[in-house]
């Protein structure tokens, strides 16, 4: 394996979940700190910390190095429970992580960051007004998308994930990107990679920058990355969402993958 991962190690035997935790949370995110100490792929390494009315918090953050992984591989950065009501993607991206850490196959020569946790504040001090999904990440005051920033502009990822809830019933996946979607098109997911559950898909070419999302601090990245949200109906159980999601977001990683290889090739 790459040496890539190794300024990781160290933080990894060092962490632990933070207190005041939903506990199904703090369940999972305990489970995966202990599961890093023994894994060759992924490393804990949480971003901070910030400090709010005299305590220290911090990120969650887990790194993914797949085997053959190098400084060029492509970075690609998921992200989850940008608001303190909305923690079913937050389960279900740890469930996901939990399977890559035992199956490191499946992102074979892929560099990925797991934030599964981005409204920190919102889930420790109960405050229901942080709406961190409508903020402009570049030029946002809040502590954890400020961090956020600063790991984007270091990494330089190619792709932004997001797992949200949605009222409807149908998966929603979304597509923005900045350029033409024609070269992706639904290469990256195809309503075979949903299957079996009924999706929606929208694809939406941006002319300018957004106005709120990892995509803010695109403008002056090396390459323009694209943003990819994939949305579960609320409705749904958490078992549900955990199927879902580990499923559509293997494929969506074997797709892009394979495109990328495709594309360096030509």
């Amino acid at each position: 394996m790459s040496n890539v991962s190794s300024r990781f190690s160290s933080v990894a035997l060092a962490s632990t979940p933070p207190a005041g935790l939903p506990s199904e949370l703090e369940a999972r995110l305990g489970a995966l700190y202990a599961l890093t100490q023994r894994s060759d792929q992924v490393f804990a390494s949480p971003l901070g910390p910030f400090h709010h009315h005299a305590r220290a918090y911090h990120v969650p953050h887990f790194a993914y190095f797949g085997p053959h992984t190098s400084d060029e591989s492509p970075r690609v950065a998921f992200y989850a429970g940008e608001h303190r009501d909305d923690l079913t993607g937050s389960l279900a991206l740890l469930h996901f992580i939990r399977q890559l850490a035992r199956t490191p196959e499946i992102g074979h020569g892929l560099n990925l960051s797991f934030f599964p946790l981005v409204d920190v504040l919102g889930v420790h001090t109960g405050d229901p007004t942080r709406h961190l999904a409508d903020e402009h990440w570049a030029l946002s005051c809040q502590p954890e998308l400020s961090l956020l920033e600063k790991d984007i502009r270091l990494r330089e990822y190619h792709a932004f994930v997001r797992v949200v809830s949605t009222p409807d019933e149908l998966v929603g996946v979304k597509l923005r990107s900045r350029f033409a979607l024609g070269a992706w098109g639904g290469e990256l997911l195809t309503s075979t990679d949903v299957e079996p559950w009924p999706v929606r898909f929208e694809a939406e070419e941006l002319p300018v920058l957004p106005l709120s999302g990892p995509l803010t601090v695109g403008e002056d990245l090396p390459c323009l990355p694209f943003e990819l949200t994939l949305a579960l109906p609320a409705t749904w159980t958490q078992p549900e969402s955990d199927a879902a999601t580990a499923s559509i977001l293997h494929r969506f990683v074997d797709r892009y993958r394979a495109q990328r290889g495709y594309a360096q090739n030509l």
